[in-house]
């Protein structure tokens, strides 16, 4: 009885791994994704109160952390779709799928603390100085290009 226990939990333990990278890709995703959002909003609202006519065009760090969160949900669909309670799942796909989720939404956590911090002090220097926008746009190019290596290699992990 004991065993039989047992194989059952090790029948069923791939389909907890494969869920626990669908859950990774969204919630880590979207932590950064709303971090980066709440950090560049407050400098924004900060900035705004001197230069309203910046408001606008200072908008891009929070648009860039809201694609950290489509990174997630990319990932999560398309892991959902490869789980299939059918017996074709295995514990090298649960495995994989894990591994997908967490390389996509730790990456994207991490590319969101950085957007936020340099979206936040950014918008604040542009107010003062205009020059500061395009270093600004450099940098959150390169935060954003975290988020997307960890895309590109959960959509890898995701395949095989």
């Amino acid at each position: 009885m004991l065993i039989a226990a047992a194989q059952a939990d090790a029948d069923t333990s791939m389909f907890f791994f494969g869920f626990m990278g669908i859950a990774s890709a969204l919630v880590f995703a979207n932590l950064g994704s709303s971090y980066g959002t709440a950090k560049s909003g407050v400098g924004i609202c900060s900035m705004g109160v001197l230069k309203p006519e910046l408001i606008l065009k200072s908008a891009v760090p929070v648009v860039m952390a809201g694609i950290l969160g489509i990174y997630g949900m990319i990932v999560s669909v398309i892991l959902a779709q490869k789980i299939k309670n059918d017996g074709t799942y295995t514990s090298y796909a649960g495995f994989s799928h894990l591994s997908a989720g967490l390389c996509c939404g730790l990456s994207s956590l991490a590319a969101g603390l950085a957007i936020g911090v340099v979206g936040d002090a950014g918008v604040r220097a542009n107010a003062q100085q205009e020059r500061v926008f395009v270093g600004m746009i450099l940098i959150l190019i390169f935060a954003e290009a975290l988020g997307l290596y960890g895309l590109i290699v959960a959509l890898i992990l995701s395949s095989s």
